[in-house]
């Protein structure tokens, strides 16, 4: 028995599970012929961010940053740098971790990949009420944003 006298179509789980893998595809269909995995992508775009904040994030922060295991992080790292997007030295903070700056080319690829993946969240969320994103961030374990738009400048 289920509580859901709807079926599975009024389960919440299950419709995120199925609205995620429809998204998902569309993410990595349209990150393909960039040559980027959405795991790649999402870890790129990622350290990019944490740099264009002024920091050289080690693997740990920007696995906290993408909310992804560290030791895939790692792996992931690894391949982004194999293919000349970003480089990773000795943290000097940290001798056991690995500061991460992005590439030149990881940075242009990065930000045209963003502009990609916007574009597929903007066609497929086309529709869904903008009033939905603090319930969103709520359940992703995101801090939310003030609601006094003179907060968010500060």
């Amino acid at each position: 028995m289920t509580r859901f006298t709807g079926g599975p179509g009024d389960s919440p789980g299950f419709l995120l599970w199925r609205i995620t893998l429809r998204w998902q595809r569309a993410v990595a269909e349209a990150l393909r012929p960039l040559d980027l995995t959405h795991v790649q992508f999402v870890l790129l775009a990622s350290t990019w961010w944490l740099n264009r904040q002024d920091q050289k994030p080690n693997q740990l922060a920007i696995a906290t940053q993408a909310d992804t295991d560290v030791k895939m992080t790692s792996e992931i790292l690894r391949k982004l740098e194999d293919k000349g997007l970003l480089v990773q030295s000795t943290d000097l903070a940290d001798r056991r971790a690995k500061a991460v700056v992005v590439t030149a080319e990881g940075s242009a690829l990065a930000e045209r990949a963003i502009r990609v993946v916007e574009q597929v969240d903007a066609d497929f969320f086309s529709g869904t009420p903008a009033s939905l994103i603090p319930s969103l961030q709520r359940l992703a374990g995101m801090p939310l944003p003030p609601a006094d738009p003179a907060e968010r400048d500060k």
